[in-house]
Order: structure tokens, then C-alpha cells, then sequence
């Protein structure tokens, strides 16, 4: 809604790519099969098939936008990192890079579809994935157990004493995403706002 159409077509595209991703993680299945099926579309991906619609436009994007692959690969091996019988983060470093890959990747992407270039501001757009991905884990503490899966870290004995620390370390990203607002094109900065206020609260 708040965005120009082609930046919006844009980011459908980086949209569609990551939710096939998230879909493949997510699926109730096995997760041998989820391997599995990862492991195909990043070697799909991987060798440009542009036999898949999703694969051809994503590479088209990165091409137009100067996405880097490896930022892509990051963003593979952090979903990657969760196919597992049982994920357990145990440092502040672990989660840090884990936020990067999932989320802050992304945020690095749609950096370049606005148009952003300055190494500083793309650096805080990193800051806002993260930021995100923190809220998240903040949020689904309860469901991530019962999957298995344990982001929060563990500094005291009192749950809702980390999930404060977790929030606290989100809000640092916030602040520090915040300086980067202002090398978005005004047509699209609007949405980063926006989008930045409702994940804080």
C-alpha cells in the first residue's frame, strides 16, 4: 500500500523467493524431506533453472540490484540451521549470526531494492532484520519450545527476566536501524516506518 508499484513488484519477488524457503522449513513432514527438498531448490537456485518462475525472477532481481549471492546463501544456511531434531543457541555471538541469516539478510535485500548505497545505511537495514528476528524470538518462546527449538538465552533463572533482556537487545537494533531511515527514497520510506513502529510493538 505504501510503496511505488515497481518497488512493490520488486519486493514480491524477494517475497516469494523467501516464503518458498520458509514453506519448504515450515512443512509438516519429515525432516529428511525438508532437507531435501532445501537442498533441490538452492541447487536450482544455484544453477540459475529458470524453468521455475520464482528462481528466474529472484535471479533477475539480484542482478538488477546488485544483490550479492552470498547474501542469498547466508539466508539458506540460517534456515538450514533450524532443520535439526533440536535447536539450542547457548550465546549471544550463535544468535546474533543466526538473526543475520534469517532476517537480517533480508533486510539487507529490500536495503537494495530501495535503492540505498552508502555501506553505513545498508549496514543498518542488517540492524532492522535483526532487530525483527529478536522480536520474534521474544514473542514465540513458548511455541519455539514445543518445537524443539530454543533461541532465547539463558542468563538467569527467570524466563520472563530473558525475554526482557531479548526485547532490550531488540530495542538496541531498533535505535541503531533508525539512522539508516533517512537514505531510503521518500517514496519508500514511509513503509520501513511503519513496518519498523508495529514490530516494536
Amino acid at each position: 500500500f505504501f510503496l511505488p508499484k515497481n518497488v512493490y513488484f520488486k519486493c514480491s519477488v524477494l517475497y516469494d523467493f523467501c516464503r518458498t524457503i520458509d514453506n519448504i522449513a515450515d512443512q509438516n513432514v519429515s525432516l529428511e524431506i525438508k532437507k531435501k527438498e532445501l537442498e533441490e531448490f538452492k541447487k536450482k537456485f544455484e544453477d540459475k533453472n529458470k524453468s521455475d518462475n520464482i528462481i528466474k525472477n529472484m535471479w533477475e532481481l539480484m542482478e538488477e540490484n546488485n544483490i550479492s549471492k552470498k547474501i542469498v546463501n547466508d539466508l539458506f544456511d540460517g534456515v538450514n540451521s533450524d532443520l535439526k531434531k533440536e535447536v539450542n543457541i547457548e550465546t549471544d555471538k550463535e544468535l546474533l549470526v543466526y538473526s543475520y541469516r534469517v532476517a537480517g539478510t533480508v533486510g539487507l535485500m529490500m536495503a537494495k531494492i530501495f535503492g540505498v548505497k552508502k555501506k553505513e545505511s545498508l549496514q543498518r537495514a542488517i540492524d532492522l532484520g535483526i532487530a525483527m528476528q529478536l522480536t520474534n524470538i521474544a514473542r514465540d518462546v513458548i511455541e519455539d519450545k514445543k518445537n524443539n527449538r530454543v533461541y532465547l538465552i539463558r542468563k538467569s533463572k527467570d524466563t520472563f527476566e530473558d525475554i526482557k533482556n531479548t526485547i532490550s537487545k531488540a530495542d538496541t537494533f531498533y535505535e541503531s536501524s533508525f539512522e539508516g531511515i533517512k537514505d531510503i527514497p521518500f517514496s519508500c520510506r514511509f513503509s520501513i516506518i511503519v513496518a519498523r513502529r508495529v514490530y516494536r510493538q
